[in-house]
């Protein structure tokens, strides 16, 4: 029987006429429909909002109103996002978009401007990246968290971000801010020694080293395997560090590295006494280097 319902329910749903783009719009732009039935028609209109310029206006209304829920103006910016897909077919609609997002970048709502912004860094726009690096500096004039700007900037960086990414992992907000701060920080040439330090420095958090590891590879990765290998000679660095080590000069350590008979016995030292993690990244290197 409860089989034969479900049937039913679905030949149901099956036989229900889709409602047309003039319909959803109806629905969705009316404040006197349910949040749940104006977020449901706001996911069917992306087609039509720029078959005609009163519906680009109208969800672009919605997005902007603060009198609306917030869960109706999420769904309006989801319909724009998912109709700017279409490149060719949402030129003529851009600048309005574009323009409407900027000026919701400063919302009051928290998560409506991390969304915008989010938008806005991905299609590299000056005016969010301007925002950005002014809440970095002045914190009280922030848009998003200090993580966050960060996250955002890394995806079209630019020189002024250097300076205030310093500064942040010299006088970090949170530990978080830090780690975003060193990420954007591996694509300027100049920050090198900036992770020289923090890579041999064993105060620091094994994260923080592993994420100098990384950049250093990017950056100098000359100077990633001369520390790698200081590293795994000394023995009281930190098993980590010894992974990060070994899988560094097993990634990219070359011929010096396979004639290199100080290293050599200390990793087929490590191979056989150490942790299950260090002997595993052992036994890789030595099969890489034929020992």
């Amino acid at each position: 029987m409860a089989k034969k319902r479900q049937a039913t329910k679905r030949s149901t749903s099956a036989r229900r006429p889709k409602r047309s783009a003039r319909s959803a719009m109806s629905v969705a732009t009316n404040a006197r429909k349910t949040v749940k039935e104006r977020v449901a028609a706001l996911a069917e209109v992306p087609v039509a909002v720029c078959e005609r310029d009163e519906n680009l206006q109208a969800v672009l209304k919605v997005l902007r109103d603060k009198d609306e829920p917030v869960n109706v103006r999420l769904a309006a910016l989801k319909s724009l996002q998912t109709a700017s897909f279409s490149v060719v077919a949402f030129e003529s609609c851009r600048g309005d978009y574009i323009g409407t997002l900027r000026e919701v970048a400063e919302d009051s709502d928290p998560e409506i401007r991390q969304r915008v912004l989010g938008i806005l860094a991905r299609e590299k726009d000056g005016y969010a990246q301007k925002k950005l690096l002014e809440g970095l500096q002045h914190p009280e004039k922030a848009l998003v968290p200090a993580e966050k700007a960060l996250q955002l900037l890394s995806y079209d960086v630019h020189a002024d971000a250097y300076p205030i990414a310093r500064s942040i992992v010299s006088k970090p907000p949170n530990a978080a801010a830090r780690r975003e701060a060193l990420r954007l920080l591996a694509a300027d040439a100049s920050a090198a020694p900036v992770f020289e330090k923090l890579l041999r420095d064993k105060d620091e958090l094994a994260e923080i080293r592993q994420i100098s590891a990384s950049a250093l590879q990017a950056l100098k990765p000359e100077k990633l395997r001369a520390h790698a290998r200081e590293m795994l000679l000394d023995t009281s660095e930190y098993d980590d560090i010894q992974v990060t080590s070994l899988t560094a000069l097993t990634q990219f350590g070359g011929e010096a590295v396979a004639k290199d008979e100080a290293l050599m016995k200390r990793v087929d030292r490590l191979r056989g006494k150490a942790s299950t993690k260090v002997k595993q990244s052992a036994r890789r290197f030595l099969d890489k280097y034929g020992r």
